[in-house]
C-alpha cells in the first residue's frame, strides 16, 4: 500500500508501522465528518504537504517529568520501551512550532475543551464555508 501511494501519511513509530489510508480519509470527508488523526511528527509532515487544508494540533504534556510519570504509571510498557518513548518525545517536542495550535494536556477537561474549540473554529474557516457563503451571497442577487 505504501508503494502504491494509498496512504495520506504513514510512519514507523516505536517499532510499529502506522498509516492513514486515502480511501478511509476521503470516505469520512465525503460523509461530512471531522477527521482527527493521532499521528507523530513524521506523519504530520506528510499531511502538511499533501493536505493543505488540514489543521494541525500539537498536544504537549505539562513537562518531561510528568510524561515520564504517566508512562510509568500506566504499566503498559517495559522499562526499555518507556525509555525509547521518552527519547522519541525529546525529539518530537522540538517540532511544536510547525503546528497551527498547541494544547497542553495538563488536565483532561480543559485540554478537551481546547480541542473542541479548535474543531469549531476549523469548521468556520473560509475554505470550509466557501460553498455555503457563495450560495448565500448569490441569494442577495447581483
Amino acid at each position: 500500500m505504501v508503494r502504491r501511494g494509498e496512504f495520506a501519511e504513514w510512519a514507523e513509530v516505536h517499532g510499529h508501522l502506522y498509516g492513514t489510508s486515502w480511501k478511509a480519509l476521503r470516505r469520512a470527508q465525503a460523509d461530512g465528518k471531522d477527521v482527527l488523526l493521532d499521528i507523530d511528527v513524521q506523519g504530520h509532515g506528510q499531511v502538511r504537504t499533501r493536505l493543505r487544508e488540514a489543521v494541525s494540533i500539537f498536544v504537549l504534556p505539562p513537562s518531561y517529568r510528568e510524561l515520564e510519570r504517566r508512562l510509568r504509571r500506566r504499566h503498559l510498557d517495559q522499562p526499555g520501551e518507556i525509555e525509547r518513548r521518552l527519547a522519541d518525545a525529546r525529539q518530537e517536542v522540538k517540532h511544536w512550532r510547525e503546528y497551527d495550535f498547541l494544547i497542553v494536556n495538563d488536565a483532561l477537561m480543559p485540554a478537551l475543551g481546547a480541542l473542541r474549540s479548535i474543531v469549531i473554529a476549523a469548521r468556520c474557516r473560509r475554505l470550509v464555508q466557501k460553498d455555503c457563503a457563495h450560495e448565500i451571497a448569490n441569494s442577495f442577487g447581483g
